[in-house]
């Protein structure tokens, strides 16, 4: 009920709580309340397999691809390993060109949501979320894709020698709850958590003293002025599978050739194929310092005392290797990218 009242000459409005009877108040129901008697409304992540069954029936394995910032990487790295996914403008089931998968686009936390319900076999998603949420998946994958790390920051001008100030209520502001929480347990900070729902960076100093909230090179929180006090985890885009679905042969199988191929192909991206020839009297020096998966492959070259040899080699040794081979006595140096490298 809402009221008028005066206030030192000014008029207030005074809001006074009445309790209606058979009316859903929201904040009761988060935290066990609800419409029907009282009774506490489960979420997905507070029940196990609960949509199993589907995926068992269905027979094919469901994929739970990610939806957003994620998407182009993850939709290349399956095209690199020979699945193309058509994608309609609007369509939110594109098709694969890989029998036996059914594919749903989803928000990377809905991914993790419905892969421990059990309506997605297997799909990507940010370890933060996972983390997050608290599922229970097992983790197949880390792609390395959008590597991030979820920090705690703050104004420099709050920080007493780079540390957050004792003995004073900090609010802290984050999409993070779970993890804030957990985050603030550990720390010797008398805080207020408030939810928040994109943009957090924004928050301090006004709506908040500090945030936790992910970043990839800190260049956000810098521009906004804000410097990282803690680093509560790292993470990157994953692919995960509920439990279910690993106990289960007959989608089992195709999830683990699918996990060989995505392999095969951030292999082939950490390497690059290094073709060269060496005289017989270099050879030896020239193979010693080839940073081979095993050994090289040696072959002699028609008619002369000369070897021919290739290496896939770590793309990082790279500019270094070239000039040292050469000063080895290796020639006639050719380098190439490898599309799948398969162990």
């Amino acid at each position: 009920m809402t009221g008028t009242g005066f206030l030192d000459g000014r008029p207030v409005f005074l809001h006074v709580g009445v309790r209606l009877r058979n009316c859903w108040n929201p904040a009761e129901a988060e935290h066990g309340g609800s419409r029907n008697g009282g009774n506490k409304v489960k979420t997905l992540l507070e029940t196990k397999g609960i949509r199993g069954d589907d995926a068992a029936r269905a027979g094919q394995v469901r994929i739970g691809l990610p939806k957003g910032s994620m998407q182009a990487g993850v939709l290349a790295l399956l095209a690199d390993a020979g699945v193309d996914v058509r994608v309609g403008e609007r369509n939110y089931r594109p098709a694969l060109s890989w029998r036996g998968f059914a594919a749903k686009l989803l928000k990377p936390q809905n991914v993790v949501e419905m892969l421990h319900a059990g309506s997605r076999d297997v799909g990507f998603a940010g370890a933060d979320w996972v983390a997050e949420l608290g599922a229970d998946l097992a983790e197949l994958l880390d792609t390395g894709l959008d590597p991030v790390q979820v920090v705690a920051a703050a104004p420099a001008d709050l920080l007493v020698d780079g540390a957050l100030p004792p003995n004073r209520p900090l609010v802290v502001a984050s999409e993070y709850t779970r993890l804030t929480h957990q985050w603030i347990a550990t720390q010797p900070i008398d805080a207020v958590f408030v939810r928040s729902y994109g943009a957090t960076e924004v928050f301090p100093p006004e709506d908040a003293d500090l945030i936790v909230d992910n970043t990839a090179t800190g260049s956000t929180l810098r521009a906004n002025g804000l410097a990282i006090v803690d680093t509560l985890m790292r993470s990157s885009t994953r692919l995960y599978a509920s439990r279910p679905a690993l106990d289960d042969p007959a989608r089992r199988a195709p999830v683990e050739d699918l996990v060989l191929l995505l392999q095969s192909v951030l292999e082939a991206r950490r390497r690059v194929m290094l073709e060269l020839n060496v005289a017989e009297a270099d050879f030896e020096r020239v193979v010693s310092i080839l940073p081979c998966m095993r050994e090289p492959t040696v072959s002699r070259l028609h008619g002369e005392s000369a070897y021919a040899i290739r290496a896939a080699v770590p793309r990082t040794a790279l500019p270094a290797l070239l000039l040292d081979i050469k000063a080895q006595g290796g020639t006639d140096l050719v380098v190439s990218e490898p599309q799948q490298i398969v162990p």
